[in-house]
């Protein structure tokens, strides 16, 4: 008796307790509910979306949140898993048997693999409304009433990152609320419709985070491709905006496609589209298809994961700037809960078609990796890096290796392959440091993207830049080889340091080969120590010293450095240099030490102008190279401050990407004058033409002829855009190797060209870098414009009685990959006196 009574209790409280439960999902807080106000009626702070993603995975044993890092402005990266019961128990289990798929490592799936859908939001901080649809997917995949959710989640483990900027995206959020009424304002322009510089599409040093996937620069894409490449997803989905007056756009993707995405990649955006399609068909929404975004340049959310074995899909909403509610061109009202309500549905819907093809997504994913290499991609099987400067071959390996690519380093024989810099096979050496990419590997597709020294592009209608290759982007000899060839090492074989730091020496010697020898000179100059720089090389006993060494001449620096010995040597230790001590400032070859071919460096005292017209994404560039690269302090002004600037506090000042003010510009004259450096980026170069002491000018070619214009057809209106474009090519540079500006980069430098402007060569100053016939390496270029860019300056150095005048007419530090350009610029700050 006693028995059956304690049973019926027990009984009793399990079924109160299953009634409790159930109903705690039933009051699962919607995003209306836990944020006070209805979704899409104004935006949420970044802190609130995590709280509510916090809130939902502590209400529901089906999700799991994974906090990956942070931004640069502190702000929290998170993503959400979500699942069935049953795919939540073994997640692990599923993580590493579909990260061991995409190794090819021959494991056997589990009988039932889901396949894994990632969706990424927000990675423009001002396309915004799809981080508000991120809570609102996420709320629906746990509450589990909407359509056949509970069965797609069977078949499928989906990732929500609700924010990849956070910090752009609060710029955004803050401006729109600091100018919004009680009532938005739909008229386009009002100024919630209209944001200040720099816009809050970029992250905290305005790079443009959706163009960073391959070269990650950035610690927001860092971060997240660590934790991507311990998922390894079978579909990526990237939500963005694009103008609010175009309608929804969702794959499949327009041509060029690269010849490397699979038929079933392509098949399979198809089949999404359609699917998309027939929801947007149901509501009588607008959208299009295989217009505009292509998948060529590697670095997008859509293409890296194609890359890598995935369906890689972006999906554009217009509403980029339209704030809660904007009057489009047809006369509509676009509203933020329209933008939600559409990126929610192509979302659904595609979890619907990921789950309803889970199998098949997991077998092609298998055997995409399966064949990987086998045979390889493209026209080659091997890649053979030279190891030309140790620097830039190190930074090329650390791109490699966060790539999940695999290489090693050479050997020693003599074999035939496709010369980068001649265009033509030739015979060479494999050495020692030489590094290898082989193409039998399971990341054999990104790395034959990487390094293809010519992408094929099928239109020129291309959304971003055609050549990339990473050898030109390195300034690094390089050769592409149909042999199979393996790396000996898996290091690369380090020189015996062994520095001579002599107690009273004459003078120090220096190497100056890459960004480590700019923060070693930068140690030296913080520690009062004065350096020289050799303008010629010189030879000592047997050992030749190239120009643009650095010396520390003892007794100068003794005179306020009692202790320089000791300086040194914590420098030399600090960065694993050698420092050669000489005993004698007579020398074998070249000029002794006490010649004029041996300046004293100046300090640089740098100010950099960002506000206005200047280009953001230019402006970030350098401001992230000073602050996380070369840990060197820069002084940020307005423009209209240039009429300020004082040699005391400031002696070198760029001026990046943009147009200046003529007021401004004139300002300068007298400051250049007495000893300013200025070093004018891209278009900042036309700002100044025409103004003292700016002796430059643009090349000018003729108009076309009056017969050609008249017998133009529209039919041709295509074929003449194409006639114009120049979407991302490579040209090789020709330098004057001499110059301290080209110091340490050889004969020739290759630069990303991404417009038509061209320039008279200097007659009055150095024309350090130029273009010659026939330099156009890779990517598209249109006819015109290869007429135009046959010859001229791309890079010059004038001076101006104490001054001088940089001119960079190319995208040196282009979004910060571009590592053979990080040279040119160190030279251009430390150098040139």
């Amino acid at each position: 008796m006693y028995k059956a009574v304690v049973l019926k209790r027990i009984l009793l409280s399990v079924s109160f307790l299953v009634i409790g439960m159930t109903g705690l999902r039933a009051q699962l807080k919607s995003p209306d509910e836990f944020l006070g106000y209805p979704l899409g009626s104004k935006f949420t702070p970044h802190y609130q979306i995590l709280a509510y993603f916090k809130y939902l995975a502590a209400a529901n044993e089906n999700i799991q949140l994974i906090s990956y890092g942070k931004t640069y402005e502190n702000r929290e990266l998170t993503i959400a898993v979500i699942s069935s019961k049953e795919n939540m128990d073994r997640l692990e289990e599923i993580r590493k048997a579909n990260l061991s798929m995409s190794r090819a490592e021959g494991q056997k799936s589990p009988a039932k693999q889901p396949a894994i859908l990632w969706m990424s939001y927000n990675v423009h901080g001002n396309e915004a409304s799809s981080s508000e649809t991120a809570m609102k997917t996420l709320y629906t995949l746990a509450e589990g009433t909407f359509g056949h959710t509970k069965e797609w989640l069977e078949n499928t483990v989906v990732l929500i990152d609700p924010c990849l900027n956070p910090d752009g995206r609060e710029r955004y959020v803050n401006f729109y609320n600091s100018v919004s009424g009680t009532k938005p304002n739909a008229n386009p322009s009002s100024r919630e419709h209209n944001e200040p510089w720099p816009r809050g599409r970029v992250n905290h040093y305005y790079f443009d985070l959706n163009r960073d996937w391959a070269w990650q620069s950035q610690i927001e894409t860092q971060q997240r491709l660590a934790l991507y490449h311990n998922w390894m997803p079978e579909v990526h989905i990237d939500f963005h905006e694009q103008s609010y007056n175009d309608p929804y756009y969702f794959a499949p993707a327009a041509e060029p496609v690269h010849q490397d995405i699979t038929p079933f990649q392509r098949e399979f955006q198809i089949i999404a589209g359609k699917n998309n399609a027939k929801y947007f068909d149901e509501n009588g929404w607008q959208y299009f298809t295989k217009e505009r975004f292509d998948l060529l340049y590697p670095s997008y959310g859509d293409t890296y994961p194609l890359y890598n074995g995935a369906i890689g899909m972006t999906y554009e909403q217009g509403g980029i700037s339209a704030g809660l509610a904007v009057q489009i061109a047809s006369g509509d009202t676009l509203t933020l809960k329209d933008r939600i309500n559409h990126h929610f549905t192509t979302g659904m819907a595609t979890l619907e078609t990921v789950s309803g093809h889970a199998a098949l997504l997991i077998s092609e994913f298998r055997k995409y990796f399966d064949q990987s290499g086998d045979p390889p991609p493209g026209n080659y099987k091997s890649y053979i890096v030279k190891a030309d400067n140790l620097s830039r071959l190190r930074k090329l390996a650390g791109l490699l290796s966060r790539n999940h690519i695999y290489y090693a380093f050479g050997g020693e024989r003599v074999m035939n392959g496709y010369s980068f810099e001649t265009k033509k096979v030739t015979s060479f050496r494999l050495q020692r440091n030489d590094l290898v990419v082989n193409l039998n590997q399971p990341a054999a597709v990104l790395a034959n993207v990487l390094f293809e020294p010519e992408t094929k592009v099928t239109d020129s209608n291309t959304y971003d830049i055609t050549a990339w290759s990473l050898p030109y982007a390195y300034g690094l000899s390089a050769f592409a080889t149909k042999e199979s060839v393996k790396g000996a090492f898996p290091e690369i074989e380090e020189q015996n340091r062994s520095s001579d730091i002599a107690e009273k020496p004459y003078a120090w010697i220096l190497p100056w080969n890459g960004l480590e020898d700019a923060k070693m000179l930068i140690a030296l100059q913080r520690s009062s120590i004065k350096v020289r720089m050799a303008e010629q090389a010189f030879t000592i006993g047997t050992k030749v010293y190239p120009a643009g060494s650095l010396l520390v001449y003892r007794i100068e620096n003794e005179k306020i450095n009692k202790d320089i010995s000791e300086k040194i040597a914590v420098v030399s230790k600090e960065f694993h240099q050698d420092f050669a001590g000489i005993s004698s400032g007579f020398v074998q070859k070249g000029k002794d030490f006490g010649s004029s071919v041996y300046p004293l460096l100046k300090v640089p005292k740098v100010a950099m102008v960002a506000d206005g017209d200047v280009s953001a994404s230019s402006a970030g560039e350098i401001w992230h190279f000073f602050e996380q690269e070369l840990k060197y302090p820069l002084n940020i002004i307005n423009e209209k401050s240039l009429g300020n600037l004082e040699l005391a506090t400031t002696n070198v000042l760029i001026l990046p990407d943009g147009q200046y003010l003529r007021k401004n510009i004139e300002k300068l004259e007298d400051w250049i004058y007495r000893g300013g450096r200025v070093i004018l980026m891209e278009d900042a170069i036309s700002s100044v033409t025409g103004i003292k002491p700016f002796d430059i000018k643009k090349k000018e070619f003729p108009e076309p002829a009056e017969t050609e214009v008249l017998n133009k057809a529209y039919q041709q209106k295509d074929e003449d855009n194409t006639a114009d474009a120049i979407p991302g090519a490579i040209y090789k540079v020709n330098l004057d190797h001499t110059h301290p500006l080209s110091l340490g980069l050889g004969e020739f430098y290759y630069t990303l060209k991404t417009d038509d402007k061209i320039y008279d060569l200097l007659q009055k100053g150095w024309n350090v870098g130029v273009l010659k016939p026939n330099a156009l390496m890779a990517g598209v270029v249109g006819r015109n414009i290869q007429k135009k860019l046959t010859s001229g300056l791309v890079f010059g150095v004038q001076s101006a009685e104490n001054g001088n005048i940089v001119y960079f007419s190319t995208d040196i530090l282009f979004r910060s990959f571009w590592e053979n350009g990080k040279r040119l610029f160190t030279n251009a700050i430390f150098l040139i006196n």
